[in-house]
């Protein structure tokens, strides 16, 4: 297997989401292990622009060749754009977790949930005992 890496200027959940700061706003998607577990990603289902997500509740699905995942949401708050490309395009979520396969934008409802998350070191740790 590849070496998964993870940016350190995300935060992380043990859900395998990451998310990012975007001005006032939170960028989210998942890492580079939950896609490299999954396998070929051949369909993603997002939330609506304007709907709400609650942090440790599903926001949406993966399904891969291998399964189907829930999204879980890293934090609460109002979904303000979403990546329609992953409709037409879903096998970006593995060629660039990071970049491009990037799910949902959210407006946070706690703007100190961020800072709550798992840092990437941290999460390394936790992926490494995972296995």
């Amino acid at each position: 297997m590849a070496e998964l890496t993870y940016p350190a200027e995300l935060r992380y959940t043990k859900d395998h989401e990451w998310a990012r700061k975007d001005g006032a706003n939170v960028v989210i998607g998942i890492s580079a292990f939950a896609q490299d577990s999954l396998g070929d990603v051949v369909y993603v289902e997002l939330p609506e622009v304007g709907d709400t997500i609650t942090a440790g509740d599903s926001f949406g699905v993966v399904e891969s060749t291998k399964a189907v995942s829930e999204l879980i949401a890293p934090l609460s708050g109002k979904v303000v754009e979403r990546n329609d490309s992953l409709v037409d395009s879903p096998e970006t979520v593995n060629s660039d977790p990071y970049g491009a396969g990037w799910m949902i934008k959210v407006e946070p409802s706690d703007a100190g949930a961020f800072d709550k998350l798992l840092d990437a070191a941290a999460y390394t740790q936790f992926t490494e005992e995972q296995g």
